[in-house]
């Protein structure tokens, strides 16, 4: 016998004696997996873990079908990304406490259920000066063109898409339009992604009036499961991991109004007579486009000014 055939074979035996340890080893040392009931994570160790979907659920008062398996995993979907996209998250529950105490009011002023005021958190993550590919701006991020259809003001020294409160009040006007078309606030809320004419053209191809039936583009097939993912996180951010101390969170603004019935030739001279940098009044002002307003026709515009 050669060389070469004495090195094989006891390569080979080798091998043999190898994997037989390893298969041995496999069973006595080998357990039952843990269910995700069980499994907990040990100290210093980095542990996710899948989230449990409420039993029940609404948005505007209408019942949300979590008992269907495509409800309940969309909806999955939804709070798992909000919830595991920490930062994200966790600026939302910060600029909720500036921005919610202006938005509610207006809600309930114009007849349009509360939830509404998160749809505002997923168009523009509560940022006013946001603004879109599309072109869409500000917090309920508006086109320019339904944005003049709503009433408000646009042109190159004011946009009012930027201002928060006439903005909301003109979101208000589109909720309402939709739901007097519709009669279901959930229709109406994923129009304002889709539009009242996309909607209705797939309620009549599908022929059904619900939401949750349609068959949907990616954006708007995701539309209202955010919106009730943001209201359940918001709404119980300890629930889902989020401790955000109270010192922590943004504050309101503490404004008063002032009245301009006139032109203002320079903001920043504004601003300095006022006791404030020209940064703080257009950050608290942003509908104001430009340094300057000419205001030819004597309109009467009311500016913030901090109150202290």
């Amino acid at each position: 016998m050669s060389k070469t055939n004495i090195y094989t074979k006891v390569l080979s035996l080798s091998s043999m004696i190898i994997a037989t340890v390893m298969v041995v080893h496999l069973f006595i040392f080998s357990s039952t997996p843990e269910t995700l009931s069980e499994s907990k994570a040990r100290p210093g160790e980095y542990a996710i873990y899948s989230l449990t979907i409420p039993d029940s659920l609404t948005f505007a008062g209408e019942r949300v079908p979590i008992d269907r398996n495509d409800v309940k995993e969309s909806l999955d979907r939804e709070l798992l990304i909000n919830t595991y996209w920490q930062s994200q998250t966790l600026l939302f529950i910060k600029r909720a406490n500036r921005f919610f105490p202006i938005i509610e009011p207006i809600l309930k002023e114009q007849g349009v259920p509360e939830d509404f005021k998160y749809l505002a958190v997923i168009e523009s993550g509560l940022m006013p000066r946001s603004v879109s590919p599309a072109g869409a701006a500000g917090i309920w991020q508006f086109m320019r063109t339904t944005a003049r259809e709503y009433g408000l003001e646009v042109n190159r020294e004011v946009d009012e898409r930027y201002n928060i409160e006439k903005a909301t009040a003109a979101a208000c006007k589109y909720f309402k339009k939709a739901y007097k078309h519709y009669g279901n606030w959930t229709l109406a809320a994923a129009s304002y992604n889709a539009g009242k004419t996309g909607i209705s053209k797939q309620l009549t191809r599908q022929k059904t009036d619900n939401y949750y039936d349609l068959l949907l583009g990616e954006e708007t097939g995701r539309y209202v499961y955010r919106i009730i993912a943001v209201k359940e996180i918001l709404s119980s951010p300890d629930k889902y991991g989020f401790h955000v101390d109270k010192k922590d969170l943004y504050p309101p603004y503490n404004t008063v109004a002032y009245e301009i019935k006139g032109p203002v030739k320079n903001f920043a001279d504004f601003a300095k007579e006022h006791n404030l940098s020209y940064k703080v009044f257009k950050d608290i002002n942003p509908w104001l486009r430009e340094t300057y307003l000419t205001n030819a026709s004597r309109k009467k515009y009311v500016v913030k000014i901090p109150n202290n």
